[in-house]
Protein backbone atom coordinates (compact mmCIF):
# COMPACT_ATOMS: atom_id res chain seq x y z
CA UNK A 1 0.00 0.00 0.00
CA UNK A 2 1.42 3.74 -0.92
CA UNK A 3 0.50 6.60 1.87
CA UNK A 4 -0.85 9.61 -0.03
CA UNK A 5 1.59 12.65 0.45
CA UNK A 6 -1.48 15.30 0.02
CA UNK A 7 -4.60 13.45 2.36
CA UNK A 8 -4.60 11.83 5.40
CA UNK A 9 -4.95 8.15 5.46
CA UNK A 10 -7.65 6.94 8.57
CA UNK A 11 -7.78 3.14 8.66
CA UNK A 12 -10.90 1.55 10.26
CA UNK A 13 -9.35 -1.37 13.07
CA UNK A 14 -12.60 -2.27 14.11
CA UNK A 15 -15.97 -3.73 13.22
CA UNK A 16 -17.32 -0.41 11.78
CA UNK A 17 -20.40 -0.61 9.50
CA UNK A 18 -19.81 0.49 6.30
CA UNK A 19 -22.62 3.42 6.70
CA UNK A 20 -20.96 4.58 9.44
CA UNK A 21 -17.67 5.03 7.48
CA UNK A 22 -19.78 6.92 4.55
CA UNK A 23 -20.39 9.07 6.76
CA UNK A 24 -17.13 10.25 8.16
CA UNK A 25 -15.51 10.33 4.52
CA UNK A 26 -18.87 12.80 3.54
CA UNK A 27 -18.22 15.17 7.04
CA UNK A 28 -14.48 15.10 6.73
CA UNK A 29 -13.41 14.76 3.35
CA UNK A 30 -9.82 15.00 3.47
CA UNK A 31 -9.60 12.00 5.01
CA UNK A 32 -9.00 8.39 3.13
CA UNK A 33 -10.77 6.13 4.88
CA UNK A 34 -9.36 2.54 4.48
CA UNK A 35 -11.39 -0.42 5.49
CA UNK A 36 -11.75 -3.86 4.53
CA UNK A 37 -15.03 -5.08 6.27
CA UNK A 38 -13.76 -9.17 5.74
CA UNK A 39 -11.03 -8.87 7.96
CA UNK A 40 -12.67 -7.58 10.75
CA UNK A 41 -13.75 -9.68 13.56
CA UNK A 42 -18.75 -9.84 13.84
CA UNK A 43 -20.29 -7.93 16.22
CA UNK A 44 -22.23 -9.88 18.60
CA UNK A 45 -24.97 -6.56 19.34
CA UNK A 46 -24.30 -3.09 19.15
CA UNK A 47 -21.07 -1.44 19.69
CA UNK A 48 -19.07 -4.66 20.20
CA UNK A 49 -16.08 -3.52 18.73
CA UNK A 50 -13.82 -6.43 19.61
CA UNK A 51 -16.20 -8.57 17.44
CA UNK A 52 -16.85 -11.89 18.40
CA UNK A 53 -13.56 -13.57 19.71
CA UNK A 54 -14.71 -17.27 17.80
CA UNK A 55 -13.82 -15.57 14.96
CA UNK A 56 -10.23 -16.00 13.43
CA UNK A 57 -8.26 -14.51 10.40
CA UNK A 58 -5.78 -17.37 8.50
CA UNK A 59 -2.12 -16.29 8.39
CA UNK A 60 -3.06 -14.42 4.93
CA UNK A 61 -6.20 -12.73 6.22
CA UNK A 62 -3.78 -11.57 9.53
CA UNK A 63 -1.26 -10.28 7.02
CA UNK A 64 -3.44 -7.95 5.04
CA UNK A 65 -4.93 -6.40 8.43
CA UNK A 66 -1.33 -5.89 9.99
CA UNK A 67 -0.38 -4.27 6.23
CA UNK A 68 -3.48 -2.51 5.94
CA UNK A 69 -3.25 -0.89 9.84
CA UNK A 70 0.77 -0.25 9.74
CA UNK A 71 0.15 2.36 6.88
CA UNK A 72 -2.44 4.46 8.77
CA UNK A 73 -1.49 8.25 9.29
CA UNK A 74 -4.47 8.08 12.21
CA UNK A 75 -6.45 5.05 13.58
CA UNK A 76 -10.37 4.52 14.19
CA UNK A 77 -9.74 2.35 17.25
CA UNK A 78 -7.35 0.30 19.06
CA UNK A 79 -6.84 -2.62 16.48
CA UNK A 80 -9.64 -5.94 17.31
CA UNK A 81 -9.40 -3.29 21.29
CA UNK A 82 -6.05 -5.57 22.08
CA UNK A 83 -3.55 -3.22 23.77
CA UNK A 84 -0.86 -5.66 22.38
CA UNK A 85 -1.68 -4.95 18.55
CA UNK A 86 -1.66 -1.10 19.27
CA UNK A 87 1.31 -2.13 20.47
CA UNK A 88 2.75 -3.97 17.37
CA UNK A 89 1.53 -1.28 15.12
CA UNK A 90 2.98 1.50 17.01
CA UNK A 91 6.28 -0.04 16.63
CA UNK A 92 5.92 -0.73 12.76
CA UNK A 93 4.84 2.70 11.58
CA UNK A 94 6.61 5.32 12.62
CA UNK A 95 4.28 7.64 10.52
CA UNK A 96 1.22 7.23 12.91
CA UNK A 97 0.38 10.27 14.38
CA UNK A 98 -3.39 9.98 15.81
CA UNK A 99 -5.28 6.84 17.68
CA UNK A 100 -8.77 7.63 18.84
CA UNK A 101 -10.16 4.46 20.65
CA UNK A 102 -13.75 3.48 20.89
CA UNK A 103 -13.69 3.12 24.65
CA UNK A 104 -14.42 6.63 26.53
CA UNK A 105 -11.63 4.47 29.14
CA UNK A 106 -9.44 4.23 26.36
CA UNK A 107 -6.60 5.51 28.61
CA UNK A 108 -6.18 1.98 30.44
CA UNK A 109 -5.96 0.36 27.08
CA UNK A 110 -2.83 3.13 25.70
CA UNK A 111 -1.63 2.09 29.23
CA UNK A 112 -1.95 -1.32 28.86
CA UNK A 113 0.35 -1.10 25.20
CA UNK A 114 3.09 0.10 27.41
CA UNK A 115 4.10 2.65 24.52
CA UNK A 116 7.68 4.17 25.07
CA UNK A 117 7.72 7.61 25.97
CA UNK A 118 8.69 8.61 22.36
CA UNK A 119 5.51 7.20 20.96
CA UNK A 120 3.34 8.79 23.70
CA UNK A 121 4.82 12.28 23.02
CA UNK A 122 4.55 11.31 18.93
CA UNK A 123 1.43 10.54 18.93
CA UNK A 124 -2.25 12.00 19.97
CA UNK A 125 -4.34 10.10 21.41
CA UNK A 126 -8.05 10.15 22.47
CA UNK A 127 -11.13 8.77 23.32
CA UNK A 128 -15.02 8.21 23.43
CA UNK A 129 -15.23 10.69 26.35
CA UNK A 130 -18.60 12.08 26.60
CA UNK A 131 -20.20 10.02 23.48
CA UNK A 132 -21.97 7.81 26.48
CA UNK A 133 -22.76 10.93 28.82
CA UNK A 134 -26.51 11.46 28.38
CA UNK A 135 -27.49 7.34 28.78
CA UNK A 136 -25.08 6.60 31.66
CA UNK A 137 -26.87 10.20 33.33
CA UNK A 138 -30.20 8.69 32.22
CA UNK A 139 -28.88 5.86 34.36
CA UNK A 140 -27.69 7.67 37.31
CA UNK A 141 -31.55 9.36 37.37
CA UNK A 142 -33.09 6.37 36.99
CA UNK A 143 -30.50 4.61 40.30
CA UNK A 144 -31.38 7.55 42.45
CA UNK A 145 -35.00 8.01 41.66
CA UNK A 146 -34.87 3.83 42.17
CA UNK A 147 -33.20 4.47 45.84
CA UNK A 148 -36.13 7.70 46.64
CA UNK A 149 -39.18 5.51 45.70
CA UNK A 150 -38.07 2.60 47.60
CA UNK A 151 -37.62 0.31 44.57
CA UNK A 152 -36.26 -2.71 46.88
CA UNK A 153 -39.29 -2.14 48.89
CA UNK A 154 -42.03 -2.59 46.29
CA UNK A 155 -40.85 -5.28 44.90
CA UNK A 156 -40.55 -7.11 47.91
CA UNK A 157 -44.23 -6.61 48.97
CA UNK A 158 -45.40 -7.18 45.55
CA UNK A 159 -43.70 -10.32 45.54
CA UNK A 160 -44.99 -11.35 48.66
CA UNK A 161 -48.36 -10.09 47.42
CA UNK A 162 -48.22 -7.47 50.71
CA UNK A 163 -50.15 -4.64 51.07
CA UNK A 164 -48.38 -2.34 53.71
CA UNK A 165 -49.59 0.48 55.33
CA UNK A 166 -49.31 3.81 53.48
CA UNK A 167 -45.20 4.95 53.33
CA UNK A 168 -43.64 8.43 52.24
CA UNK A 169 -41.35 8.52 49.46
CA UNK A 170 -38.59 10.61 49.21
CA UNK A 171 -38.69 13.39 46.54
CA UNK A 172 -35.90 14.52 43.86
CA UNK A 173 -36.50 18.30 44.40
CA UNK A 174 -36.01 17.62 48.41
CA UNK A 175 -32.41 15.91 48.00
CA UNK A 176 -29.01 16.86 47.83
CA UNK A 177 -27.16 14.87 45.58
CA UNK A 178 -22.88 14.59 44.84
CA UNK A 179 -21.65 13.80 41.39
CA UNK A 180 -17.96 12.43 41.82
CA UNK A 181 -16.19 13.92 38.86
CA UNK A 182 -17.59 16.28 36.49
CA UNK A 183 -16.45 15.21 33.25
CA UNK A 184 -18.44 14.56 30.40
CA UNK A 185 -20.93 12.18 32.26
CA UNK A 186 -20.35 13.76 35.48
CA UNK A 187 -21.66 17.10 33.77
CA UNK A 188 -24.81 15.50 32.05
CA UNK A 189 -25.43 14.37 35.76
CA UNK A 190 -25.54 17.83 37.24
CA UNK A 191 -27.43 19.07 34.59
CA UNK A 192 -30.21 16.25 34.71
CA UNK A 193 -30.51 16.59 38.73
CA UNK A 194 -30.72 20.15 38.46
CA UNK A 195 -33.50 19.78 35.84
CA UNK A 196 -35.47 17.62 38.53
CA UNK A 197 -35.13 20.22 41.32
CA UNK A 198 -32.46 18.31 42.99
CA UNK A 199 -29.72 20.66 44.70
CA UNK A 200 -26.37 19.29 43.31
CA UNK A 201 -22.97 19.53 44.25
CA UNK A 202 -19.99 18.23 42.40
CA UNK A 203 -16.61 17.51 43.03
CA UNK A 204 -13.72 19.73 40.84
CA UNK A 205 -10.04 19.76 40.69
CA UNK A 206 -10.01 23.02 39.16
CA UNK A 207 -12.84 25.18 40.35
CA UNK A 208 -14.49 25.99 37.01
CA UNK A 209 -18.52 26.73 37.51
CA UNK A 210 -20.71 23.73 36.07
CA UNK A 211 -23.81 24.70 34.77
CA UNK A 212 -26.22 23.38 37.37
CA UNK A 213 -24.01 22.55 40.06
CA UNK A 214 -24.66 24.27 43.35
CA UNK A 215 -21.66 24.38 44.91
CA UNK A 216 -18.29 23.45 43.72
CA UNK A 217 -16.57 20.69 46.13
CA UNK A 218 -12.47 20.42 46.05
CA UNK A 219 -11.97 16.87 45.76
CA UNK A 220 -9.55 16.63 48.67
CA UNK A 221 -12.83 17.90 50.87
CA UNK A 222 -14.85 14.39 49.41
CA UNK A 223 -15.27 12.60 52.55
CA UNK A 224 -16.17 15.82 54.76
CA UNK A 225 -19.06 16.56 51.61
CA UNK A 226 -19.69 12.80 51.12
CA UNK A 227 -21.74 13.17 54.83
CA UNK A 228 -23.79 15.99 54.27
CA UNK A 229 -25.59 14.50 50.89
CA UNK A 230 -28.68 12.48 50.19
CA UNK A 231 -27.74 10.57 46.89
CA UNK A 232 -23.89 10.28 45.46
CA UNK A 233 -23.10 9.48 41.86
CA UNK A 234 -19.53 8.51 40.66
CA UNK A 235 -18.54 9.16 37.43
CA UNK A 236 -14.68 9.03 37.23
CA UNK A 237 -12.60 7.31 35.22
CA UNK A 238 -10.12 4.52 36.70
CA UNK A 239 -6.69 5.65 37.14
CA UNK A 240 -3.90 5.19 40.04
CA UNK A 241 -4.90 8.41 41.38
CA UNK A 242 -8.94 7.40 41.56
CA UNK A 243 -8.62 3.93 42.74
CA UNK A 244 -10.52 3.08 45.79
CA UNK A 245 -10.99 7.06 45.93
CA UNK A 246 -14.51 6.05 47.29
CA UNK A 247 -13.87 4.15 49.92
CA UNK A 248 -14.01 3.79 54.41
CA UNK A 249 -13.11 7.50 54.37
CA UNK A 250 -15.76 8.69 52.26
CA UNK A 251 -18.50 6.04 52.96
CA UNK A 252 -18.15 5.74 56.83
CA UNK A 253 -19.53 9.32 57.33
CA UNK A 254 -22.12 9.45 55.21
CA UNK A 255 -25.38 9.64 57.07
CA UNK A 256 -28.12 6.82 57.02
CA UNK A 257 -29.72 5.86 54.48
CA UNK A 258 -28.26 7.50 51.50
CA UNK A 259 -28.77 6.43 47.68
CA UNK A 260 -25.47 5.40 45.52
CA UNK A 261 -24.82 4.93 41.66
CA UNK A 262 -21.68 4.04 40.30
CA UNK A 263 -21.18 4.67 36.49
CA UNK A 264 -18.07 5.92 35.61
CA UNK A 265 -15.36 3.01 36.53
CA UNK A 266 -15.28 0.45 38.80
CA UNK A 267 -11.81 0.53 40.60
CA UNK A 268 -13.00 4.09 42.16
CA UNK A 269 -15.23 2.37 44.37
CA UNK A 270 -13.70 0.10 47.08
CA UNK A 271 -16.92 -2.47 46.80
CA UNK A 272 -15.55 -3.72 50.23
CA UNK A 273 -16.36 -0.48 51.97
CA UNK A 274 -19.46 -0.44 49.71
CA UNK A 275 -20.66 -3.42 51.84
CA UNK A 276 -19.98 -2.33 54.65
CA UNK A 277 -21.78 1.12 54.70
CA UNK A 278 -25.01 -1.49 53.16
CA UNK A 279 -24.69 -3.36 55.70
CA UNK A 280 -24.60 -0.49 58.68
CA UNK A 281 -27.30 1.18 56.73
CA UNK A 282 -25.78 4.24 55.98
CA UNK A 283 -26.37 3.40 51.74
CA UNK A 284 -29.76 1.98 51.82
CA UNK A 285 -30.03 1.79 47.99
CA UNK A 286 -27.02 1.14 45.46
CA UNK A 287 -27.72 1.05 41.45
CA UNK A 288 -24.21 -0.44 40.07
CA UNK A 289 -23.37 -0.50 36.77
CA UNK A 290 -19.51 -0.72 37.08
CA UNK A 291 -17.26 -2.84 39.18
CA UNK A 292 -13.96 -3.40 40.16
CA UNK A 293 -13.40 -7.02 38.41
CA UNK A 294 -15.85 -7.27 35.17
CA UNK A 295 -17.68 -10.20 35.19
CA UNK A 296 -18.60 -9.59 38.42
CA UNK A 297 -17.42 -12.86 40.24
CA UNK A 298 -20.72 -15.24 41.02
CA UNK A 299 -18.87 -14.65 44.44
CA UNK A 300 -19.93 -11.56 45.10
CA UNK A 301 -22.17 -11.09 47.83
CA UNK A 302 -23.58 -8.04 46.00
CA UNK A 303 -25.34 -10.43 43.70
CA UNK A 304 -27.50 -11.20 46.43
CA UNK A 305 -27.71 -7.97 48.57
CA UNK A 306 -31.56 -6.78 48.48
CA UNK A 307 -30.48 -3.04 48.29
CA UNK A 308 -28.25 -3.30 45.08
CA UNK A 309 -29.43 -3.30 42.03
CA UNK A 310 -26.92 -4.01 39.24
CA UNK A 311 -25.90 -3.36 35.91
CA UNK A 312 -23.50 -5.76 33.75
CA UNK A 313 -21.72 -2.73 32.42
CA UNK A 314 -24.76 -2.18 29.75
CA UNK A 315 -25.59 1.03 31.00
CA UNK A 316 -24.30 3.04 27.91
CA UNK A 317 -24.98 0.47 25.23
CA UNK A 318 -27.55 1.93 22.35
CA UNK A 319 -27.73 1.75 18.65
CA UNK A 320 -26.81 4.94 18.41
CA UNK A 321 -23.87 4.79 19.88
CA UNK A 322 -21.65 3.61 17.25
CA UNK A 323 -23.13 6.38 14.67
CA UNK A 324 -22.03 9.06 17.76
CA UNK A 325 -18.19 7.92 17.86
CA UNK A 326 -18.15 7.78 14.30
CA UNK A 327 -19.46 11.89 14.17
CA UNK A 328 -17.14 12.17 17.00
CA UNK A 329 -13.91 10.67 15.30
CA UNK A 330 -15.27 13.08 12.11
CA UNK A 331 -15.50 16.34 14.11
CA UNK A 332 -12.17 15.65 15.83
CA UNK A 333 -10.52 14.66 12.30
CA UNK A 334 -11.22 18.24 11.47
CA UNK A 335 -9.57 19.71 14.40
CA UNK A 336 -6.54 17.54 13.96
CA UNK A 337 -6.33 18.68 10.41
CA UNK A 338 -6.99 22.32 10.96
CA UNK A 339 -4.62 22.54 14.12
CA UNK A 340 -7.37 22.67 16.89
CA UNK A 341 -7.73 21.32 20.51
CA UNK A 342 -9.00 17.76 20.15
CA UNK A 343 -12.09 16.58 22.34
CA UNK A 344 -11.24 13.83 25.49
CA UNK A 345 -7.10 13.51 24.52
CA UNK A 346 -5.62 11.38 26.79
CA UNK A 347 -3.58 12.54 29.49
CA UNK A 348 -0.89 10.01 28.83
CA UNK A 349 0.84 10.25 32.62
CA UNK A 350 -2.42 9.27 34.26
CA UNK A 351 -3.94 7.80 31.63
CA UNK A 352 -7.38 9.39 31.18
Amino acid sequence: MTRSKTRVRAVVTVPLPEELCRLIEELEPRLDVIREHALYRPMRGPADWSGDPAATRTPDEQQRFDAMVDSADVLFGIPDVDPAALARTVGANPALRWVMTTAAGGGAQIKAAGLSHDALDRIVFTTSAGVHGSALAEFAVFAVLAGAKGLPRLLRDQRDRTWPDRWEMRQLDELTVLVVGLGGIGVECARRFSALGATVWGTTRTGRPVDGVDRLVPIEDLAHAAGSVDAIVVTLPGTEHTHHLVGADVLGGVRPGIFFASVGRGTVVDERALLHALDEGRISFAALDVFEVEPLPAASPLWSDPRVLISPHTAALDSREEERIARRFAADATRFLDGKPMQSVVDTVEFY
